[in-house]
């Protein structure tokens, strides 16, 4: 399939579009020089849009709209969980997990663990995630996104590898997550209608003189069983979707851990000007995620009838994307490498944000600011550039190891829940613990850190037919128990626990509540009409 000519000055328009954006609106004005706060954390300014956009542009890349509209074709609507409860999950994280790290004024997860537990948890863990996000996360991004470029354009997959790396990594060396976050409500509008209009093409194409209503009415009539929300044990996919456990078992884990405590999502919202405006930015976010579903599900499913023959589920999407004429085809491309390069952006200030600020800045010393400005200003500067190398080297590295490691994968979403899976249930227990039960030790924590990657691996080794997120729940609900034991066993010395829980108040807005409300009926309703 290649481009039509109209489609590549499309595609071209974008790029140059975006990149001109992103250096705008991340501009310092009168001769400002960036200070950490303003590469890492925008200033601590950004607006509710802008943290719901950047939210969704950072989670939504290849693998969720290719990876998850094959799951559609092969699996149907059950797939879709993974999107509902994530909006339920951001409900939690923002009336509860947003008003303890805003308070303390938590830049990253590392320096909460510190001040809560003490510096051995946060090195151990800073460790661990710079190695997931080059390693696993930014090397399946941009390689599943070279795929992605590959199918629909017809480029050589490495030109392609090196080109999206190489613009996300230049799309916010200069501006840091400002141009991230203040660009990605393009990228998400450009994302969302993108997936709203071959959702309703290929609907179209289903329902002939009926239309969409007419297609989605063929979809339900002809494949009643894409339509099961809740998978049966003789189901073929139950081992990936167990049943129930995607309601009140193990994808709970990976959701709060994912959406909670995953330094690539939560920076957005420590970056708010305000708790109540990050609060707005995770409902929107919430909001979003109720929609994905007919955005990446759905073409997967149509695909069934209109493409029955595909060699692999993973071809779905772009198979569908063949039925666009020249021009749209562009535009939906164009909001593909949106999603692929705002997400890849994301991840790489992520990288710099957790090596600068945990790693080069608490073992150098910069973090311990000069009494004079100079010397402040020296620090900061110190800061940046070192964050801009950090973000430079760790792309080189995972363009460099991204077909070594992922070359004869056929499932590289697979590859990123696998390996990610094994720390999931510790990071959640360790987190959980740190803001809820006071009497937990950073001995408790290290044990939890410990036991989920080694009960991980004994679950997986010996009980190899137990499904991924029921094995999660298991690890989980022992290292909890675990960690209970050490921290009673060993707890901490006086003093050592620096997170301020005094006068925090759960309450949220009216807005807030109403706006919940609202997901949680629609979910409600979701599940009850294709339980």
């Amino acid at each position: 399939m290649q481009l039509a000519t109209i489609d590549i000055v499309v595609v071209g328009i974008y790029g140059i579009a975006i990149l001109f954006l992103a250096q705008w609106v991340s501009r310092e004005k009168d001769g400002k020089v960036k200070d950490s706060s303003d590469y890492f954390l925008a200033s601590k300014n950004l607006p509710w849009w802008a943290i719901g956009a950047s939210l969704i542009a950072a989670n939504i890349s290849a693998e969720q709209i290719v990876g998850m509209s094959g799951s559609g074709y092969a699996v149907g609507l059950a797939i879709a969980s993974y999107e509902w409860m994530a909006a339920l999950t951001l409900l939690i994280v923002g009336k509860f997990f947003l008003p303890i790290f805003l308070k303390n004024e938590i830049y990253t997860m590392p320096q909460f663990l510190e001040q809560r537990y003490g510096t051995s948890i946060r090195t151990i863990m800073a460790v661990f995630w710079l190695i997931l996000y080059v390693f696993v996360n930014l090397t399946s991004i941009v390689w599943l996104g070279s795929i992605a470029v590959n199918k629909v354009a017809g480029v050589d997959q490495d030109i392609a590898l090196f080109a999206l790396g190489g613009f996300a990594l230049v799309y916010q060396l200069y501006g840091g997550l400002k141009a991230v976050a203040l660009t990605d409500i393009v990228q998400v509008t450009l994302l969302v209608l993108g997936g709203l209009l071959i959702a309703g093409i290929t609907l179209s194409e289903l329902g002939g003189d009926a239309g969409v209503v007419g297609g989605f009415t063929r979809l339900t009539t002809e494949l009643p069983d894409k339509f099961d929300m809740i998978l049966t044990k003789d189901n073929p996919f139950y081992k990936d979707l167990p049943g129930l456990s995607v309601l009140i078992g193990g994808m709970w884990i990976a959701n709060l851990s994912y959406w909670g405590f995953n330094q690539y999502i939560i920076q957005r919202a420590l970056a708010a000007k305000s708790l109540a405006e990050a609060q707005k930015g995770v409902v929107f976010a919430a909001f979003l995620k109720l929609l994905m579903p007919v955005i990446v599900v759905l073409p997967g499913i149509a695909a069934v009838i209109l493409a029955p023959d595909l060699a692999k589920p993973d071809e779905a999407y772009p198979t569908m994307m063949r039925l666009l004429p020249p021009g749209i085809l562009g535009l939906v491309f164009a909001a593909l490498m949106a999603a692929v390069i705002a997400s890849t952006a994301s991840k790489i200030n992520s990288i710099a944000t957790i090596f600068t600020l945990d790693l080069y800045a608490k073992y150098k010393g910069v973090e311990s600011r000069a009494e004079d400005a100079e010397g402040r200003d020296a620090n900061e500067r110190q800061l940046v550039l070192v964050g801009r190398m950090a973000a430079a080297i760790a792309t080189v590295i995972a363009l460099v190891v991204a077909r070594p490691l992922l070359g004869n994968s056929d499932q590289a979403f697979q590859f990123i829940q696998e390996f990610s899976g094994f720390f999931t249930p510790g990071i959640t227990v360790i987190f959980l613990l740190g803001l809820f039960w006071k009497p937990a030790s950073e001995a408790g924590a290290i044990a939890a850190a410990i036991a989920s990657v080694a009960l991980s691996y004994l679950f997986k080794m010996y009980l190899p037919g137990l499904p991924f997120m029921d094995r999660m729940g298991w690890v989980f609900l022992i290292a909890l128990g675990l960690a209970v034991v050490m921290s009673l066993a060993m707890p901490s010395a006086t003093g050592r626990d620096r997170i301020s829980t005094q006068g925090i108040s759960y309450r949220t807005t009216r807005g807030f509540n109403i706006a919940s409300a609202a997901v949680i009926a629609i979910l409600i309703a979701l599940y009850a009409t294709w339980w």
